[in-house]
């Protein structure tokens, strides 16, 4: 995490801290419907999903609804009722304008969610995931539902973590009704990608590093092989072009709050990407502005290896190349 997350995160750990002595909400019976659970979340929460990941045990809830970053966000917090030191899941429902501190949606290294869903799927000790429904009448024009447990991963068992994602997409689908969102929504996932990242010569990238380098730039570049994780829908996706001794090529592409949030951090901090190399294409509903940027090779003193001009006009190919195949799969206007 750069020093501009950690000043981000901790601004968060302070709001959330504040916000933690809200009214809790209620205590669910065994019954899924008409109890306290049915209502949570402003009645978006999907109860069934919390109850499966569970193994059907009846359930506690926490929750408030508060505003973050000046917009009306819900939290809510579930565990088995008297399970002292076991799981709890955590959801939050919030508007795509509300982008700070965006979980699973930030994360570069996330799987998509997949499914037909805007969404990312991390692993950052315990899953996490984020979904993003396009919504003209929320600020930012999108709703974002994030949700994850603090448990360690090895310690939940795989249809524990499946539930996360499932908690996720459901209780989004029950949202976007309750706000009279438009956006087109995906399918209950069956099965939830784990984040990897592989690494394979430059010709034979198959994710997020397809179509990047081509032969020519990857000669001028000294690059052999790339770095990738899965090509989808993911809200934060990355590529990392491998160069040896010259210093690796960072891609990033940023969707939605995440996109809104790092731009925001870039203007708040602009010493920490000093010699990156950005462009931006228009994207349709709550993905809004897609961001994307190459973060050059750094020397000892932080400063930006310098460069000869076939190598910066290489810098420049990679990252439009990337631009373009990433939006692509967004469906975003990269002409």
């Amino acid at each position: 995490m750069t020093r501009r997350r950690k000043v981000c995160a901790a601004g968060a750990a302070i709001v959330l801290a504040v916000a933690g002595g809200a009214l809790v909400w209620g205590i669910g019976g065994e019954d899924g419907s008409g109890d306290a659970l049915a209502d949570s979340c402003g009645g978006s929460l999907a109860v069934n999903e919390a109850r499966k990941f569970f193994d059907g045990a009846e359930l506690e809830l926490w929750g408030h609804t508060g505003e973050w970053v000046g917009h009306r966000t819900e939290w809510c917090s579930i565990r088995a009722r008297g399970g002292g030191k076991g799981p709890e899941l955590r959801v939050q429902i919030r508007p795509a304008a509300a982008h700070r501190a965006s979980g699973a949606a930030e994360v570069p290294t996330a799987a998509p969610i997949g499914h037909g869903w805007n969404g990312s799927f991390a692993l950052q000790g315990g899953p996490e995931a984020a979904v993003l429904v396009d919504c003209a009448p929320l600020a930012g024009k999108g709703l974002l539902v994030l949700t994850r447990t603090p448990k360690f991963t090895d310690e939940l068992s795989a249809a524990q973590v499946t539930q996360v994602a499932r908690l996720a997409t459901e209780t989004a689908r029950r949202a976007a009704e309750r706000f009279g969102c438009e956006g087109e929504l995906g399918e209950r996932p069956t099965t939830v990608e784990r984040p990897t990242s592989t690494t394979r010569p430059v010709a034979d990238a198959t994710g997020t590093c397809r179509g990047v380098v081509s032969r020519d730039t990857a000669k001028v570049l000294r690059a052999t092989v790339v770095r990738e994780g899965s090509a989808g829908h993911a809200l934060t996706e990355e590529c990392e072009v491998e160069r040896s001794e010259h210093g690796d090529l960072v891609l990033t592409a940023f969707y939605g709050p995440s996109s809104e949030q790092e731009r925001y951090l870039d203007r708040r901090y602009p010493g920490s990407v000093k010699g990156a190399r950005t462009r931006s294409h228009p994207c349709p509903g709550a993905l809004g502005t897609a961001y994307f940027k190459l973060t050059p090779p750094k020397g000892a003193d932080g400063e930006p290896t310098p460069v000869d001009t076939p190598t910066a006009d290489a810098m420049t190919d990679v990252l439009e190349a990337f631009a373009t195949a990433s939006g692509t799969r967004h469906g975003c206007d990269v002409s």
